[in-house]
């Protein structure tokens, strides 16, 4: 195999906008911060939310009798 082909892995810290921290490893060498973890996204946590942006929700309701 060849040398230096595949990029060194440093381990880094990451900081959720939710306050949960946890170490990874990645090809950054410093520690960064992320807007959405598991512990915080909707999909993992079953918390969604339905967006009705200019009532299309209820739009789509009226339309089809739901």
């Amino acid at each position: 195999m060849k040398k230096d082909t595949h990029p060194n892995y440093a381990k880094v810290n990451v900081t959720c906008s939710c306050g949960n921290k946890f170490e990874t490893q990645s090809t950054i060498a410093k520690d960064f911060s992320i807007e959405v973890c598991s512990q915080c996204h909707p999909f993992y946590t079953g918390k969604q939310k339905i967006l009705d942006t200019a009532g299309r929700v209820e739009k789509f309701k009226q339309k089809y009798g739901m």
